[in-house]
């Protein structure tokens, strides 16, 4: 099958969702998605979107101000500014399509979380990724504009250079399509685009412990990485502090909410900690939280700390977050009356696909929005809520830019070969790909994580060049599968986030070497781009 669509969108989260919705009005959208529709990052937010002003102790620029603050440095200033003005009308926009956000009385219900001045977070309970998806998802299957492919995934992004050549230095390479892999019918299918938009999150699955679905394993950065594209930040890996820590939970988080609220986290023996690593304690900024809490799990030995809500109220603990309450009471957690107990997981990919100010890459027609780009918005830490604010808004302004477009776009057809196998065999040893996944988390966990050194990233980027080079082996020598296809995407996402960490000497943001724990404004305070 040869289609063409006038949108080809790589993921289903809310940026390829609110992306799609709105590009229908002008064209055909192809939506490909590796598991269901609904499978995404975005569908496990559980805070919600902030937004400013909000309330009338709010502004603009107080939102500005602490998102740079957090940022650590690094934040792009206009793009945080329009960024940010721009979150009423996206906020009214999700309002439009169906999404319900709490209210008191006639009033929006605001939270609050770590590193914000003010109570700006919109959200629905603690499920608020859940009602946008499920909203916008409604709209989608009723849209005849799009289709949605589900259980396919992305393989290879179709680029000029790749399969046309150079015609002369400083041509500017253009993205065609992809080659998806069907899992049901395990068949390659060629998808051509006229746009092509990677919304296809992040890359927790790269790191052994991690609030981040299944899905989360960086393929829009790996296919962006082996088509030339230039990648930035990925040394900048935000851990949330608070994961559940249970051997029957998986992935599991407990939102920073309830510190918004009020938790406390404790030692195991009942001890508040937060106040000494930072003034705001408990709703310090996250890469703050997360080392607190590594460098107090290193000094007891202990498996995990404690997140104390139990004075809250058990009424308002039910009525705000129930669905953190049903899942601990489920393991035999009553959150009302005892603490949770959580560990930092691998949570955002603050770096990831280069972007100009509409969401475009390097390369001419292929863009990334949401989680899978590194825009400025974030900087070096993203400040808590954000996220769903920079998908909403960099799908409108990708779309701009799209239907703007001054080129002549042509895809040469008959010049891209269709997907051939004829020379791989079927694989015969499964064990060879869960080894190699296995090893690259533990090596990531351990060497690459909240806390790093010069030593550890030697040792990790050594070892990731021995497990890439068997791993691509495979990769040519058998049968395509999705499991092959996540592992060569983790194992490169593994690669340029040991790159970028060892070529910066300092400690910023999300990314901390105790051979260099200061900030070094006049060498690096700029972006790391390979």
């Amino acid at each position: 099958m040869i289609d063409v669509f006038d949108f080809l969108v790589i993921g289903s989260g809310l940026a390829g969702f609110s992306f799609a919705i709105r590009a229908s009005k002008y064209g055909r959208v192809a939506i490909v998605t590796k598991s269901d529709a609904l499978e995404s990052n975005s569908y496990y937010a559980q805070g919600g979107i902030a937004a400013s002003p909000l309330s009338d102790s709010d502004s603009i620029q107080k939102h500005i101000e602490d998102t740079l603050k957090v940022g650590d440095g690094l934040c792009n200033r206009d793009i945080v500014e329009l960024v940010i003005k721009e979150s009423r009308a996206v906020i009214d926009e999700l309002i439009s399509w169906g999404v319900e956000f709490d209210r008191e009385n006639t009033h929006f219900h605001l939270g609050r979380e770590g590193g914000h001045s003010e109570r700006r977070i919109l959200h629905r309970k603690d499920q608020t990724g859940a009602e946008i998806q499920r909203k916008l998802y409604e709209r989608i299957v009723e849209n005849k504009n799009i289709e949605v492919f589900e259980s396919c995934m992305a393989i290879d992004l179709i680029t000029k250079f790749k399969f046309i050549g150079r015609t002369f230095d400083g041509v500017e390479d253009e993205c065609y399509g992809a080659y998806i892999y069907d899992k049901k019918s395990k068949s390659v299918e060629t998808i051509f685009g006229k746009f092509v938009i990677l919304a296809t999150g992040g890359a927790g699955k790269v790191y052994l412990v991690t609030s981040n679905p299944d899905i989360a394993t960086g393929d829009g950065v790996a296919m962006a990485k082996r088509a030339g594209a230039r990648i930035c930040n990925m040394e900048f890996y935000q851990f949330h502090p608070t994961v559940l820590f249970h051997p029957k939970a998986k992935n599991f988080l407990i939102t920073e909410a309830l510190r918004g609220e009020g938790g406390i986290l404790r030692t195991k023996d009942g001890r508040p900690f937060m106040k000494k690593y930072h003034p705001a304690g408990d709703l310090a900024p996250r890469d703050v939280v997360s080392r607190a809490i590594d460098t107090e799990l290193k000094r007891s030995g202990d498996e995990c700390v404690y997140l104390d809500v139990t004075h809250l109220g058990r009424d308002f603990i039910i009525e705000k977050f129930p669905q953190i309450y049903e899942k601990c009471l489920s393991l035999g957690i009553d959150i009302t009356s005892e603490p949770i107990p959580v560990a930092p997981g691998a949570h955002f990919m603050c770096g990831g696909v280069l972007v100009d100010s509409y969401g475009e890459t390097s390369i001419s027609r292929l863009f990334a929005i949401g989680e899978v780009a590194y825009s400025g918005f974030h900087g070096a830490n993203r400040l808590a809520s954000n996220s769903l604010l920079e998908c909403l808004v960099f799908s409108k302004r990708a779309l701009e830019k799209c239907l703007n477009y001054q080129k002549k776009i042509h895809i040469p057809h008959e010049d891209i070969p269709v997907w051939r196998s004829e020379k791989a065999v079927p694989q015969d040893e499964k064990i060879l790909i869960s080894h190699a996944w296995d090893e690259i988390r533990r090596l990531m966990w351990n060497y690459v994580g909240v806390v790093r050194s010069d030593k550890r990233l030697r040792r990790a980027w050594e070892r990731i060049q021995i497990i890439k080079k068997d791993i691509f082996e495979d990769y040519w020598r058998y049968y395509i599968s999705d499991d092959l296809i996540e592992l060569r995407n983790i194992a490169i996402v593994a690669e340029l986030i040991i790159q970028c960490a060892m070529m910066r000497k300092e400690s910023r943001g999300g990314h901390y070497n105790i051979d260099y724990p200061f900030k070094n404004d006049i060498e690096f305070r700029k972006d790391t781009i390979v």
